[in-house]
């Protein structure tokens, strides 16, 4: 695939899961995106929710997957530029995906003793996710530091896995706060903002030199 291509791809990935974020609330009477999760616009007791995982978060894990592998080698040879961009198609991509395919129930519950199966894999997936893209992310942008005509991306990278480390480590604090709505959705935004950055620069530039 040439660079214009593997870039729509990151593009397009991201895109289709901001695109369901921000559909699945209008599709549900009194949803707060302040303060309910961005999984309970598709949670298994929705009735538009099969339609959002289909169409949104699950095309949208297997494009950002396929990007995110590809990416590496429109950038400069870098392991921890290599192990970023895997971490970032293993966690989002893939991560995506499953918490795609399994919706949490009604309302996510964090308590495990009331959670389905697919509850379990929703959250453990989730919980994943938001541990290792932060680290990812930085690996990416620590990579890139040591590359000349890196260094916007570089501090793009490390800008946003800190505030996103910052909303996740609030988030985690208290997983029930009135305020979970916003702090992922901010979350998100960081992840979204790096994908974007990334693609455009794979986008605009060449394949870098070994």
């Amino acid at each position: 695939m040439n660079n214009k291509l593997v870039a729509y791809i990151g593009i397009l990935g991201v895109s289709l899961f901001a695109i369901a974020a921000i559909v699945g609330p209008l599709l549900i009477d009194d949803y707060s995106v302040v303060s309910q999760y961005i999984s309970e616009s598709f949670a298994s007791d929705t009735e538009y929710g099969w339609y959002l995982q289909f169409f949104g978060y699950v095309p949208s894990g297997i494009l950002i997957t396929i990007f995110c592998f590809s990416a590496p080698k429109y950038f400069p040879s870098s392991k921890l530029i290599v192990a970023g961009f895997f971490g970032l198609a293993l966690f989002y991509g893939l991560g995506t995906l499953l918490v795609g395919f399994f919706p949490c129930d009604a309302g996510c519950p964090t308590n495990v003793l009331d959670s389905s199966l697919s509850q379990l894999i929703h959250n453990a997936m989730g919980s994943l996710t938001y541990i290792f893209l932060p680290i990812s992310i930085i690996a990416i942008g620590l990579g890139l530091k040591k590359f000349e005509g890196y260094s916007k991306l570089s501090q793009i990278a490390m800008a946003t896995a800190i505030i996103s480390g910052i909303f996740i480590f609030i988030l985690f604090s208290n997983p029930e706060s009135d305020y979970r709505g916003v702090l992922q959705r901010i979350i998100e935004t960081s992840f979204i903002t790096f994908m974007v950055s990334g693609a455009t620069a794979i986008k605009n530039g060449t394949i870098a030199e070994k």
